[in-house]
């Protein structure tokens, strides 16, 4: 663990620099005037929390999964780049609330020094394994193997690794998408129409596993189904046929409803009411530049919101719905990041706290823990 400074609550803590807030208003989407210091939560002494550096010198993008022994994972990008050197998802666990973190195993590792491994999705199988599904580009032509463009020439192949020893060890499947990919995801990065894993692996109504992922291409943002618990998936359903959306976050509200929040440029909320097979645009839920999300159930069966906000001063977000995500409260500060940063995930403690975990620069994982605003 590379951190530095303590808080008095015991918390390894990286202080940030001061900043000057100031937020542009983007009604309905923000809550503060220009000029004026938005709104922050508060820890369980009435305090603004101070953000945790859990993990250094990574840009992380990090996927938060509690395990059944209440142990939570972090599921990380290991290099700090974005996106732009050879790197590894690693798998990262802290079995005390967050407040100190180990790094646990690899669940993918990059094929050679122009490729790496970066985008993922991860979540629990119905038996408990880890479930992490992972892909990422490379440099090198598919056809020629000659060296292109940096680790932007295409999207590589999902590989799904499952651990069951809680990210200790993985196995890995490099076949479990046998594809046809969908022909509305073929663009220049991804010929073929491989598509990039994001958010949380989820279970539906019926059992099966549910994952979402996207190219970026029109139409290109599913939801594709395991019929085996993770061992294959297939089966995608589309978001909307005419959108162009990235990095959508799934939630299964229960009872085969589930709610989508996907980028583009902001985030768009997608509905789905016969679990997970069709899917209804209901509205735009933050404004330009905030994004990408993540959607979660409090204990008191309100749902969270997180998502990034990369307009000055720049940090994470939040909002909260108590009617299954129809209305929204307004957005309130999480913590604050500099440069690059944003990606939140989130669980709630035991004691009821929230910990969000994101990134920012100089790279690290951060994560802050603090109290969900009452009812």
């Amino acid at each position: 663990m590379n951190c530095k400074g303590t808080t008095d609550q015991g918390w390894n803590v990286r202080e940030f620099g001061q900043q000057v807030c100031a937020v542009i208003a983007f009604l309905p989407f923000a809550a503060a005037a220009v000029g004026a210091e938005p709104a922050h939560v508060t820890d369980r002494q009435g305090e603004q929390p101070k953000p945790v550096v859990a993990i250094d010198n990574v840009c992380a993008w990090p996927n938060l999964t509690v395990l059944r022994d209440g142990t939570i994972v972090a599921t990380i990008f290991n290099h700090p780049s974005h996106g732009t050197t050879a790197g590894d998802v690693e798998c990262w666990a802290s079995a005390d609330g967050g407040r100190t973190w180990h790094k646990r195993g690899t669940p993918a590792e990059h094929e050679n020094e122009h490729s790496n491994r970066m985008n993922v999705a991860a979540g629990l199988a119905t038996n408990g394994d880890l479930l992490v599904i992972a892909s990422g580009w490379t440099g090198l032509d598919a056809a020629s193997g000659e060296l292109r463009k940096a680790f932007r020439e295409r999207i590589l192949t999902p590989w799904v690794s499952r651990s069951a020893d809680g990210g200790k060890t993985w196995s890995v499947d490099k076949q479990a998408f046998p594809g046809p990919w969908p022909q509305a995801a073929r663009q220049s990065v991804s010929p073929e129409g491989i598509c990039v894993p994001f958010g949380d692996v989820l279970a539906g109504r019926d059992g099966a596993l549910r994952v979402a992922m996207y190219t970026g291409a029109r139409g290109a943002g599913f939801v594709f189904r395991s019929n085996d618990d993770g061992k294959t998936w297939g089966d995608p359903v589309a978001f909307a046929g005419d959108a162009v959306l990235n990095e959508p976050a799934i939630f299964h509200l229960g009872g085969g409803k589930w709610l989508a929040a996907t980028r583009s440029n902001g985030l768009d909320l997608y509905a789905s009411d016969d679990d997970a097979k069709s899917w209804t645009h209901r509205e735009k839920v933050t404004g330009a530049a905030q994004h990408p999300g993540h959607i979660m159930r409090l204990a008191d069966r309100r749902l969270l919101l997180t998502y990034g906000n990369r307009l000055d001063p720049k940090g994470v977000d939040m909002r909260l719905s108590a009617d299954e995500g129809h209305v929204w409260t307004a957005p309130v500060r999480v913590a604050d990041f500099q440069g690059d940063g944003g990606y939140p995930s989130s669980v709630q403690l035991p004691d009821g706290q929230m910990l969000t975990a994101f990134y920012g620069q100089p790279y690290h994982m951060s994560v802050v823990a603090w109290e969900p605003p009452a009812r």
